[in-house]
């Protein structure tokens, strides 16, 4: 694979390309084949996409499993916030201190209790021989664009490995019910956007 096509986008900038519908993405495609409908007013801004405490921890375990702690530190403060003189211990989250601290921060926040459980991730990930593999040589959220039966189309890979290809990262809270998260989440169509990045 030439990865001269790869580009090295900002996260926000990738989904806000995805978000307006200028590219096509594996998650745009999720929406259209749900209802053409959905997809029409996701892109058109009638409908707000939230981000769910899970897929927060999701994105900040990819953050440090793929692309290190320095990447890491530069987008994510692990801290429960100020502390309460008083009490010594953190004000609570619906306090006015927190929420003018919360405030003042440029970074993600990740809680000290979340971070002990990334970094478990993160262990188990790379002493895992085939996963260390995988993981071993190659570029992390790297975006290819490319145009298909003149739809405009992107994929953010969040690795590709010199030797093996793609490789996508993926986080449930148990591999029991991992074949049906794939099903309800379309992990199986994700690669479709792939293939087009490569025609």
């Amino acid at each position: 694979m030439n990865t001269d096509r790869f580009l090295t986008i900002p996260a926000e900038e990738y989904h806000a390309a995805s978000r307006c519908g200028r590219y096509m993405s594996s998650h745009n495609l999720a929406a259209f084949r749900e209802s053409p409908e959905l997809y029409r007013r996701k892109t058109n801004g009638e409908i707000a996409e939230g981000e769910s405490p899970a897929l927060a921890l999701g994105r900040a375990a990819h953050c440090l499993i793929l692309e290190g702690r320095d990447a890491f530190d530069e987008q994510y403060l692990v801290a429960d916030g100020p502390v309460n003189p008083k009490t010594g211990e953190p004000y609570g989250k619906a306090t006015k201190a927190y929420a003018e601290w919360i405030a003042a921060q440029t970074c993600e926040i990740v809680s000290p209790r979340d971070f002990g459980f990334i970094v478990k991730l993160q262990k188990s990930v790379w002493l895992h021989d085939a996963a260390s593999a995988l993981l071993d040589d190659g570029v992390s959220e790297a975006t290819v664009r490319a145009e298909y039966r003149g739809v405009p189309c992107q994929i953010r890979m969040d690795w590709f490995s010199r030797e093996y290809g793609i490789v996508d990262l993926k986080t449930c809270d148990s591999l029991k019910w991992f074949e049906g998260d794939c099903k309800r989440f379309g992990y199986v169509f994700q690669m479709v956007l792939a293939v087009v990045g490569y025609v």
